[in-house]
């Protein structure tokens, strides 16, 4: 039998990393170089402080592209990156370094310089990940429990344990799986968690248990 589900919560303290750039081609070098997890901060920042609106705004890089260098086409591609169809860090930094390569192989290395005071300064963040009291042996605790749980435990288990631990799926769809509800973890694992609010999302996955909940 499988283990009890036990929610976990985190919290996350911001580091300023010291490195910055001023134009396209200090971007590359950044993103090129700095830690993973600098990486995910600038990707997926939005949807943990604003967690109540929709997460729509584009990444960290393609709005200082677009606000800071005024590169309308730069700002567009790299917002184009479709985050939800990477599960590793590495293949989403790829994705960045070879959009900002073709547009300096464009641009003939020439990219330009923001103004001075509108350099882009790479963050990253130190996470810490602390049990909470919340354990469900089955689905209808499962339930009772995602409807009242913190929004920063609902980020974890769909965010934090997936991308950035380099651990594809979501440690929800996992669990559902070990109890031998697989169509409820197919059903949650193709819920597109980018495409709408955490509070939208604890909704859709609580009618989707709902649907596998015994009466």
């Amino acid at each position: 039998m499988a283990d009890p589900f036990r929610f976990l919560t985190r919290f996350n303290l911001t580091v300023l990393l010291g490195r910055q750039a001023k134009n396209a081609r200090e971007l590359l070098g950044g993103i090129r170089e700095v830690p993973g997890s600098s990486i995910y901060y600038h990707t997926h920042r939005f949807i943990q402080q604003h967690h109540y609106l929709s997460p729509e705004p584009p990444n960290d890089f393609a709005f200082w592209a677009t606000n800071a260098l005024s590169r309308d086409a730069l700002g567009e591609a790299l917002a184009s990156v479709d985050t939800v169809q990477f599960h590793k860090i590495e293949g989403l930094r790829e994705s960045f370094v070879t959009i900002l390569e073709s547009f300096l192989l464009d641009a003939n290395g020439r990219g330009g310089d923001c103004q001075e005071g509108e350099e882009f300064h790479f963050m990253s963040c130190r996470t810490f990940i602390l049990p909470t009291r919340h354990v469900a042996k089955d689905l209808r605790e499962f339930r009772t429990i995602l409807r009242n749980v913190g929004v920063s435990s609902l980020y974890y288990h769909i965010f934090e344990a997936g991308l950035r631990f380099d651990k594809a799926g979501n440690d929800f769809s996992h669990w559902f799986e070990a109890i031998g509800e697989k169509d409820l973890a197919r059903a949650v694992s193709r819920l597109d968690p980018y495409t709408m609010t955490l509070e939208g999302l604890r909704t859709k996955i609580i009618d989707q248990v709902s649907r596998h909940v015994p009466d």
